[in-house]
């Protein structure tokens, strides 16, 4: 056993002294789930986001991301993962009520495109905030182009208790201001959940294949499935490939934040955002009357970032991301690498949701020193290689200029992972303990991933990757209409969406400026005076959604 691995042992036995099992339970858990809307016929839905939704703008659990029809379903979070799963279910078949024949798409990977100008981009009404966040849109798809943006995936967000975090800085032997201890231990973490990423997409991955619509005349190397569907034949995630979104480094327009500290990450954003950019200077930015993005700059916006992992804080009205982490250090963290489930109707399991928590506490008491440029460039060519050919026989990683195996590494991490797990638990065989144990036949067996098990399945019925997907997602539907909804959210979903559409007409109402002095106020924050609260949205509590 390493040092590393020793270090880690010794954590875990001083927590479990500590009584940390029974802090752990304050945890809060919170799900993001995308989800493009689909046509009867499989279709990219052309229809706005319906009203009896409520506002994408103002409403806290129903928007949409970067088109209309790529629905964006939020959970409160919470303690407990049925609470979370129940209302994730709650929500989408409160969705289904409203959206008549159409389909909210099961898989990560859209289908049936008909090209970037025919995606319709999120419109949040005419108020100088809902603006921005389509001009943004308009810039993403100016830049990246807009096929790649209806990727859909899921975000896992976790913070630990406060209880637990007190007594891991005290068995850390960390004196000073309990804010900066959990920004650094957060960041470390986040460093380590880069480090090992890679076993997300090898273990939940579920787009090994693509509707040749997708690639849309692109070349690359991806094989023939059948005359409309293109893959890998050990792919696992070509989200999360080099297919998917990224920011252009290779271009010369994309950056690599810093993860030593909070404060470096805050700096490389906020570098990203004041610097120009050349490339993205052709596009212009206010061309005759009408934004095409919201500045010249390598990225318009914080999120604009590509990246699996994210710190995050929650955000005022209107306040940007990186001043919130400077003014309030790091609330929660916001896994973003896992594809959409298809197997199952929300997207997600209370498998995947243990594992994932149980990720986190591992790579927060794990060691975690800096990344070097060159393990900067392993994690990213890990990733890759990974999403490209997880399931390859035989396949290596590098691991600080090593080769590993990747079956022998991913039994390291969940053998490691089951000492956390029992910690969780409190006990040897609870359910975090069998959700990390489950992960075992994946690695020993790869034909067991979700991703082989879409493959086999498009092989033994004949049908390509639209076939297959609008099956079970045609299947999910039913599922979610014959759901109950509680009564009680019910209520609540309903109200909401009312109270959302008057909160939008009131910030239209108040809006007393013009745009081009709202957006400059706006990255003037932290420079001078702070961006005005609007007292129309003070009794409303946002979630930030950029």
């Amino acid at each position: 056993m390493n040092q590393s691995r020793k270090d880690l042992v010794t954590r875990i036995e001083r927590l479990r002294s500590a009584g940390a099992s029974e802090r752990l339970r304050g945890n809060r858990i919170g799900l993001e789930k995308e989800g493009l809307r689909a046509s009867a016929a499989g279709h990219l839905a052309l229809s706005p986001h319906p009203r009896a939704l409520g506002s994408a703008l103002t409403h806290p659990y129903i928007t949409t991301d970067f088109s209309e029809a790529l629905l964006e379903l939020i959970t409160p979070p919470t303690s407990r993962v049925d609470d979370v799963l129940g209302f994730l279910t709650d929500l989408h078949a409160y969705v289904y009520r409203h959206l008549g024949d159409e389909l909210i798409w099961g898989t990560s990977m859209p289908c049936v495109l008909e090209g970037g100008a025919g995606i319709p981009l999120a419109q949040y009404g005419t108020s100088n905030a809902g603006t921005m966040k389509t001009v943004y849109r308009r810039g993403l798809g100016n830049r990246y182009g807009r096929t790649m943006q209806v990727i859909a995936g899921l975000h896992f967000n976790f913070s630990f208790a406060d209880e637990f975090l007190d007594v891991y800085q005290a068995i850390q032997g960390v004196e000073g201001d309990v804010a900066v201890f959990r920004s650094d231990a957060q960041m470390g973490m986040i460093r380590n959940l880069q480090r090992v990423g890679w076993i997300v997409p090898y273990l939940f991955g579920a787009s090994p294949a693509v509707c040749s619509s997708f690639v849309q005349g692109r070349e690359t190397d991806l094989l023939v499935f059948d005359p409309h569907t293109l893959y890998y034949p050990y792919a696992t995630s070509l989200r999360m490939g080099d297919i998917g979104y990224q920011n252009q480094q290779e271009q010369g327009t994309g950056m690599k934040a810093s993860y030593d500290s909070l404060d470096s990450y805050v700096r490389s954003l906020t570098w990203a955002i004041e610097t120009p950019c050349p490339q993205y200077e052709k596009i212009g930015v206010k061309v005759g009357d009408r934004y095409e993005q919201l500045n010249a700059n390598v990225l318009q916006i914080e999120n604009e970032y590509y990246s699996t992992v994210r710190p995050k804080q929650i955000t005022e009205w209107m306040e940007r991301p990186t001043l919130a982490l400077r003014r309030r250090g790091v609330r929660y963290v916001e896994l973003r690498s896992p594809d959409i489930n298809i197997f199952e109707p929300v997207g997600i399991t209370a498998e995947q949701i243990r594992f994932f928590e149980t990720l986190m506490l591992y790579c927060l008491i794990l060691d975690s020193p800096r990344i070097g440029a060159g393990e900067r460039r392993e994690i990213d060519e890990n990733q890759v290689l990974t999403a490209h050919r997880g399931r390859e026989p035989g396949l290596a990683l590098t691991r600080l200029r090593e080769a590993v195996p990747l079956q022998v590494w991913a039994g390291e991490i969940l053998d490691d992972m089951i000492r956390v797990a029992e910690l969780l638990d409190g006990a040897a065989d609870g359910p975090h303990v069998q959700s990390v144990e489950r992960q075992r036949e994946k690695v020993a067996d790869p034909d067991a991933t979700p991703s082989a098990r879409i493959l086999a399945m498009m092989r033994e019925r004949h049908e390509g990757f639209f076939a297959f997907a609008r099956r079970l997602t045609e299947a999910h539907r039913e599922t979610l209409r014959r759901h109950r909804i509680d009564p009680e959210r019910e209520a609540l979903l309903e109200r909401l969406a009312r109270e959302s559409i008057a909160q939008q007409e009131a910030i239209e109402a108040a809006d007393d400026r013009s745009f081009d002095d709202f957006l400059a106020d706006y990255f003037n924050q932290g420079r001078a005076t702070d961006i005005d609260r609007d007292p129309a949205v003070d009794r409303f509590e946002f979630q930030e959604r950029v």
